[in-house]
């Protein structure tokens, strides 16, 4: 039988597991942000691009801060800095260091979206674009999501040749199936018609032998006894 000292040693490793759920548990349920499921994104020069990003928190926001990073090759800088008051209110941009930037979305409703529009791209545009948002409600916690922007000449467009053969072969195929399965059951049906109608002759012809025959339990007609 175990000791005590083993039964203690149990009771600590349970505790320590419980506490450090209760650890973990408001990690998880803390300040997220996103740019969107894409890594990168193309945009043509002399267009325009929106930069998405949103965040979410269980916990709510009061005085959040957000702000948008650039990082190019050789050049870093802060693109706009603004603060949400509450939930029930828009961005108060404080900083706004390039003209072509506009705020765009809203944090009212809980959208929490705060994408930002870049117009008239140009080439030296490319780099990453950082979305920084700190939660002073969640004691100044900050997170952040990266997305980086490639300004082409023009989009190169996608040649699905290859993926609609491959689809057709494959429609096809399922299609010859279901055909083949069809027809099949079309057979089937046939012959099982065709045995029973056999099975009705063969009774049928049965009958009518034993009928002519006179054999017993046949439909010949009885003959009248004969007068003494």
């Amino acid at each position: 039988m175990p000791g005590d000292g083993d039964r203690g040693a149990a009771r600590a490793r349970w505790l320590g597991t419980g506490l450090l759920g209760l650890f973990l548990l408001p990690v998880s349920l803390s300040l997220e942000v996103s740019v969107g499921k894409a890594i990168t994104i193309y945009a043509v020069n002399g267009t325009e691009i929106l930069l998405p990003c949103t965040f979410s928190s269980c916990f709510g926001f009061r005085d959040l801060g957000f702000w948008w990073s650039y990082n190019g090759s050789d050049t870093f800088k802060i693109l706009i800095n603004a603060t949400v008051k509450n939930e029930k209110s828009d961005p108060k941009v404080h900083l706004k260091n390039d003209d072509r930037i506009t705020l765009e979305g809203s944090t009212k409703e809980k959208m929490n979206n705060i994408s930002i529009l870049l117009k008239d791209l140009d080439f030296s545009d490319t780099g990453k674009y950082t979305c920084h948002v700190k939660n002073p409600k969640e004691k100044d916690l900050q997170h952040q999501a990266t997305i980086f922007l490639q300004v082409v000449d023009k989009l190169e467009e996608v040649d699905n040749t290859v993926t609609l053969i491959i689809l057709a072969v494959v429609g096809g195929v399922i299609g010859l199936l279901i055909f083949i399965l069809l027809v099949k059951k079309l057979i089937t049906f046939i012959l099982k018609k065709t045995q029973e109608k056999k099975k009705e002759c063969l009774v049928s012809s049965s009958g009518n032998d034993n009928t002519e025959n006179g054999l017993p339990g046949s439909k010949a007609e009885e003959k009248p006894p004969t007068k003494v």
